[in-house]
């Protein structure tokens, strides 16, 4: 760090707070408490924690997405970026943008199709159980085939639950990066 704490020291250190952060909680809620939930509490009740973690989880790595940016940003002239700065700032830019896309468009709507097929779910009957502990007939199978209506919002929430987890591995990958930079370039420890 550099004496006497002047502002670009304080600088670095938020840099590297948020990052971190973003990217700790990123790894946690990706790979961690999803599964976790998922194997041990009851489809229904999985999908409504979702519903009131996901927008949080979205809109901070948005927010945290867009202090990096607006940290890194201003500190070089562009004339004399190298290609690490370079690197650095798009992959920040494709965070904030993919972490904007989840947190504005994609989560709603698949939050508005996991409620619609619960709905359906219910009037059969469906949702209390864990997944992975039922045995005998796949209940929902049956619904897909019998219903068309039911397998069409299926569809509709797969297609929009994949684009989003594709925009938050795109979030973690390009802040794990950054990471893997910033360690990188680091003269001592």
């Amino acid at each position: 760090m550099e004496e006497g704490g002047n502002p670009a020291s304080l600088t670095k250190v938020v840099h590297l707070l948020v990052l971190s952060g973003a990217w700790g909680m990123q790894i946690w809620v990706t790979f961690v408490s999803g599964f976790l939930l998922f194997r041990g509490l009851p489809r229904h009740t999985f999908g409504l924690v979702q519903s009131k973690l996901f927008p949080f989880y979205f809109h901070i790595s948005m927010g945290c997405a867009f202090v990096n940016f607006c940290i890194l940003f201003p500190q070089h002239p562009w004339s004399q970026l190298t290609f690490w700065e370079t690197s650095q700032l798009c992959l920040l830019f494709l965070s904030l943008t993919l972490a904007t896309i989840n947190a504005r468009w994609l989560e709603p709507r698949t939050t508005a199709a996991m409620w619609a097929l619960q709905t359906v779910e219910k009037k059969q009957g469906l949702g209390g159980e864990v997944p992975g502990r039922h045995q005998g007939p796949d209940l929902y199978r049956q619904l897909r085939e019998q219903d068309p209506k039911y397998s069409a919002l299926r569809q509709i929430f797969f297609r929009y639950h994949g684009l989003s987890s594709i925009c938050n591995l795109g979030c973690l990958l390009s802040n794990g990066l950054c990471l893997a930079g910033l360690a990188l370039n680091l003269r001592s420890l």
